[in-house]
């Protein structure tokens, strides 16, 4: 039984199986429809979620099998009081594998350790989000086919945003890939991250406060959302909220063949005039972070 609670836990070679299954659902969805019949997916979302959550449904009912769950913490025991441990030894009684979603970092860890059943981080705080990752990284397959020698934009909130943190450490295992940070220098890329993944594996990068200046550089560019449920203090999210927000005429100077994502929800760092641009793929990421889901099932429960 295994658990996937960071995209580290999944080897090169296994994100690549995944992204072959995913591309042969794309191609031939009837072939996957009955194979988790008799399967049931619990969903445990201890903070709002729309996307992801509603993702994880479709995937599993698009596999033929069913879901079960709740959508906040609220409706749950762990309004009693019920600790995260016992909810999964409870709901591995009922379930075959479970999604959690938890705005404390390494809560998901934990339900692994004590869970009958394999257990998805599908978000823990700033921390992780490694089937957003996978979403991320089937998208960028199909726009570049392939991940080698890429330049790679991260912009808006890079402190917390998970989604970065999660991108940095996939990407990291494949060639001449660079980075380029573009953040209000209040929201840059932990140390951690720095020191742990890109130092460690001598990846270049560059930390920049202008988007403009760099923008013509990138191959993909990955905006994010400045997350107001991660601030403290409201003041300072007011003042950094519309750092960056991403417009048609910014894009002038870009590469005609950049590709624009985002982990969405956006708020308005991307001006809506832009969804029209050949280069928008933030809602193909959501579509394919459907299927990336279908795959990873499949893979868990061995089916």
């Amino acid at each position: 039984m295994r658990s996937v609670i960071d995209i580290m836990d999944l080897s090169v070679e296994e994100i690549d199986s995944l992204t072959e299954t995913a591309e042969s659902i794309i191609k031939d969805p009837a072939a996957f429809s009955d194979r988790c019949r008799g399967k049931k997916l619990a969903t445990l979302f201890y903070e709002p979620s729309t996307r992801t959550r509603l993702s994880f449904e479709a995937a599993m009912y698009e596999l033929g099998g069913q879901v079960i769950g709740f959508s906040e913490a609220s409706n749950s025991s762990v309004a009693k009081g019920e600790s995260v441990a016992d909810t999964v030894r409870v709901v591995g009684c009922y379930a075959d594998i479970i999604a959690m979603r938890h705005p404390k970092e390494g809560a998901p860890l934990v339900a692994s350790r004590y869970s009958s059943v394999p257990v998805i981080n599908a978000g823990d705080g700033g921390h992780n989000h490694p089937t957003q990752t996978l979403a991320d990284l089937l998208t960028i397959k199909r726009e570049k086919g392939g991940f080698d020698g890429l330049t790679v934009g991260l912009c808006g909130d890079l402190k917390f945003g998970r989604t970065v943190h999660s991108l940095i450490s996939a990407m990291s295992r494949y060639k001449n890939v660079r980075f380029v940070m573009i953040s209000p220098s209040e929201l840059r890329i932990p140390d951690y991250v720095k020191i742990n993944t890109l130092d460690k594996n001598r990846i270049p990068y560059t930390e920049v406060t202008d988007l403009e200046s760099v923008i013509g550089e990138l191959d993909v560019l990955y905006m994010t959302r400045v997350q107001k449920e991660r601030f403290f203090n409201e003041a300072d999210y007011i003042r950094l909220k519309d750092s960056y927000i991403l417009t048609s005429e910014k894009l002038a100077g870009a590469k005609a063949d950049l590709s624009v994502m985002h982990p969405l929800p956006r708020v308005n760092e991307i001006s809506t005039d832009v969804d029209s641009d050949p280069r928008a793929c933030y809602f193909k990421q959501v579509l394919y972070g459907k299927y990336m889901r279908m795959a990873l099932i499949l893979m868990l429960l061995g089916v």
